[in-house]
């Protein structure tokens, strides 16, 4: 097959399995050409990319909410032995095998929610949760889930971030009495969606940046690194004596 006839294949792949919300180059052809954002998830991928061992060789890789493959890919580029994709979404997924196929790129792919992590059984060195936290009605209890079943090592987050970007000195305990620490500016929160943010019935919950923080530290996750546009580096450390673990939940 000459290289016409292949890339008028490939764009007809690409157009069956449409619309993608990554912009990937999959042999020279753009899947998301006129995407809003431009170039994404790659734009994005430049600043926090530091983050990532550029050397992944032996490791094992997890990629939450994976959506068409683009971290997956990119762990794959790095070395990574074993790279695992999930996501709830059949559409993604396929476009995400499309991809993967497309670029000889051996990742399996599996329809799974992050609440079913737990599925897997497996442990894994670095794990990808990015874009996912605000879509879900259950937060906490989704990396509650992450530290107890597959974090194994790093976990590399990002979330959606509104409102102040400070990080107040907060105390251990107040008293009952204490009101206003709660309206001070940038005292850990999390804001709640009750039907759309930004046209998407998915968005439940938006967190500011110390109370994203404070979520992950709860949950038992240690930040190393953090850029400024809403992506942290964390290792798995040790939870807060008080935190539970989470509910057992019935896997498929």
């Amino acid at each position: 097959m000459d290289d016409a006839v292949s890339t008028s294949d490939i764009e007809s792949r690409i157009r069956a399995l449409g619309p993608w919300f990554h912009n990937l180059d999959l042999a020279g052809v753009k899947t998301a050409p006129e995407h809003f954002l431009g170039d994404y998830p790659n734009f994005k991928w430049q600043r926090f990319r530091h983050l990532v061992p550029e050397d992944m060789s032996g490791m094992t890789v997890l990629d939450i909410g994976c959506n068409a493959g683009f971290y997956s890919l990119e762990m794959k580029r790095r070395g990574a032995e074993r790279v695992v994709g999930i996501d709830s979404d059949p559409r993604y997924l396929a476009q995400a095998r499309l991809a993967a196929e497309i670029a000889g790129a051996h990742i399996e792919f599996r329809q799974l929610s992050v609440y079913e992590v737990g599925a897997l059984k497996e442990r894994f060195d670095f794990v990808i949760f990015m874009g996912v936290l605000y879509h879900l009605r259950h937060p906490l209890l989704a990396l509650d889930l992450l530290y107890e079943t597959v974090v194994g090592g790093d976990l590399l987050f990002q979330s959606m971030l509104r409102g102040s970007t400070q990080r107040p000195d907060v105390a251990a305990d107040y008293p009952f009495e204490e009101e206003a620490v709660f309206e001070r500016e940038g005292y850990p929160r999390m804001v709640f969606v009750e039907q759309n943010y930004s046209g998407d019935p998915t968005n439940w919950w938006i967190p500011n940046r110390a109370g994203m923080e404070a979520m992950l530290r709860s949950a038992g996750f240690t930040i190393v690194d953090a850029t400024d546009d809403e992506v942290y580096l964390c290792r798995r450390g040790e939870r807060g004596f008080m935190v539970e673990p989470p509910p057992e939940i019935s896997y498929r």
